[in-house]
């Protein structure tokens, strides 16, 4: 039994599994792993013959699972000896064994080359190559069954030379459309070609300085096989970014791109808003359903509201073990995140602001390129952007054309990406502060100069991004960075002291120096400050956090009180229990 769209199954009583990385279909579904039926995808493409479709979605939203779902449908899989694998079962109660003859006699039918370019992505272009020569090689000695039919001798010599990597670099880059040939020859059928990831080693080669020498390679061997293949029954290529035809695509009329602009083969990547409810439902979890849309809903395909894939799955395989699951960032943890982090480390003003806005919950307008490169990504910061709307860091909310240029209204999708944002930004800045001369800031704090520290923490404020989804708790942070490299100071954050737990406690190792106490507070509105300093004040006294100390008998003890507004704050200081406030 497998879960159908939009159908309550009760799942976790048939003991289903949560996969959690599983990509490949059969195991899939020889294991017993639960499974949202994607299947009547595979009417679409069998209605799409001639074409060559590129599908561009963020990571882990399912591709690589889709490829292996069309590939066990549609190939007429042999054993090395030549026989027929039957596949059929597979697909036992799927809806599309309900889609009619016609689909149904597509299955088994076709000779498939199926292959993945992620194990690209290496330091250098030898490793990077050696790399494809072998994923190559590998999809040779799957359809090796080919040598034993009518293949003539000089094609059958050419086919072990790839084998036995006897073959010049040139022969690898043209080999998919001589392996595509061989199998149209055995087996009197035109071929599918299914090519994962495609966009993996230009990313990688872009980043490590040999783009010009891979996108010669992958060229060659994308335009051999899917441009002027007549052994070609229709192609799927998956990847994170679309990449212009001028640089990769050139002359391939027959390419049908399908991004996340699209509305065909929307609801096919990533899960639909009835299909988390069921799995919820299934799991026993329905009441954990607000959460998970503020956590992990927000994409826009086309006109298709989808959630993510990757995280939905994890969130459900911590909750069977966990009695109170709490969300987590599951898939920004799955990358390094690196676009978002030269975005922020690179902006100037008018970028930091547009980032303040998204971080509060605004939105932003920006032309939408879908023709770019990886040498484009950095021309202009409007490409950063549309790099982040397309690899699932923004989505669009509105959009409008202007003549020829379409704009769109871009905002973070959900909490987890903007997660990712806020983890970045504190990266940032406490990268920021290391570089900083923060000697004239401590000196202000030991001697108790209240004006001066604020001064100075104002000064800091201003080279930060002012808005932060968790502000005390942030603005906590931001003192702690700062303070990290104090000399000859013990720092501690939220420990027990008096009856409660001050927010920063600075112990000396020379007791002639002052102990301070930072408490801090924030406010919406700059005329709130004066009262929130007051409120950490006075939270000190009450709580009797300097209590040990006066009993620990050190000579000097100041509490500070700190209240954050955005970009600015107030600083008061107290020293022991006497209002002699400097």
């Amino acid at each position: 039994m497998y879960m159908k769209t939009g159908m309550k199954c009760e799942v976790w009583k048939l003991n289903k599994r949560i996969g959690i990385g599983v990509e490949n279909y059969k195991t899939l579904i020889e294991n017993n792993y639960y499974y949202i039926d994607k299947t009547m995808m595979l009417k679409e493409l069998a209605d799409q013959k001639g074409i060559a479709g590129l599908f561009t979605r963020p990571r882990r939203f399912g591709k690589t699972l889709t490829l292996s779902m069309i590939q066990t449908f549609f190939e007429d899989e042999r054993t090395k000896t030549g026989e027929k694998i039957d596949n059929s079962h597979y697909f036992d109660g799927m809806n599309i064994m309900a889609a009619g003859e016609k689909y149904i006699s597509e299955m088994g039918k076709y000779p498939v080359i199926k292959i993945s370019l992620k194990s690209a992505k290496q330091p250098d272009y030898k490793m990077a190559y050696e790399c494809l020569k072998s994923m190559i090689i590998k999809e040779f000695e799957r359809h090796s069954y080919v040598l034993k039919g009518d293949l003539s001798a000089k094609n059958k010599e050419r086919y072990q030379d790839i084998i036995d990597e006897k073959a010049e670099e040139s022969r690898y880059a043209i080999s998919l459309q001589f392996l595509s040939q061989c199998l149209k020859e055995y087996h009197n059928k035109n071929v599918i070609i299914l090519i994962d990831e495609y966009d993996v080693p230009l990313e990688n080669a872009y980043f490590n300085g040999f783009y010009d020498k891979m996108i010669s390679f992958i060229r060659s061997l994308f335009e051999s096989v899917l441009k002027t293949n007549d052994a070609l029954e229709f192609a799927v290529v998956t990847g994170c970014l679309r990449i212009s035809r001028e640089s990769i695509f050139t002359g391939l009329n027959n390419l049908k791109i399908n991004s996340i602009l699209s509305n065909n083969y929307a609801e096919y990547f990533g899960f639909t808003e009835p299909e988390v409810i069921s799995i919820l439902e299934a799991y026993g979890l329905s009441d954990k359903l607000p959460e998970v849309k503020l956590w992990y809903d927000g994409y826009i395909f086309g006109e298709t509201e989808v959630y993510n894939p990757w995280s939905i799955l994890n969130y459900v395989d911590t909750a069977i073990s966990e009695k109170n699951p709490f969300p987590k960032p599951y898939w920004s943890n799955t990358s390094s995140n690196s676009i978002i982090k030269d975005l922020i480390e690179k902006a100037d003003s008018d970028t930091k602001t547009e980032i303040e806005r998204l971080i509060d919950g605004q939105s932003i307008e920006k032309p939408v390129y879908e023709d770019i490169t990886y040498e484009d990504i950095y021309r202009t910061q409007d490409n950063l952007w549309n790099f982040l709307f397309f690899t699932g860091y923004l989505k669009v909310t509105d959009k409008r054309f202007e003549g020829r240029e379409q704009y769109m209204m871009l905002t973070i999708p959900n909490e987890e990406v903007a997660y990712v944002y806020s983890n970045i930004i504190r990266e940032w800045f406490h990268k920021q502060i290391k570089t900083l001369d923060l000697s004239a800031f401590y000196h202000s704090i030991i001697v108790g100069d209240a004006a001066n520290v604020q001064k100075m923490l104002k000064e800091y404020l201003r080279k930060s991004i002012s808005y932060y989804d968790n502000k005390e708790a942030f603005y906590h942070g931001i003192m702690l960075g700062l303070l990290t490299t104090m000399p000859d100071y013990s720092i501690e954050s939220n420990r027990e002291y008096g009856n409660g737990r001050p927010d920063i406690v600075m112990t000396p190792y020379d007791e002639e120096n002052p102990v301070i106490v930072l408490e801090m507070k924030y406010c919406k509105k700059i005329s709130e400050m004066e009262m929130g300093c007051e409120a950490a004040i006075n939270q000190i006294e009450e709580q009797d956090y300097l209590a040990p100390f006066i009993e620990e008998g050190y000579k000097r003890i100041l509490a500070y009180g700190i209240c954050f507004c955005r970009k600015t704050c107030m600083v008061d200081c107290v020293e022991g229990k006497k209002d002699n406030r400097k």
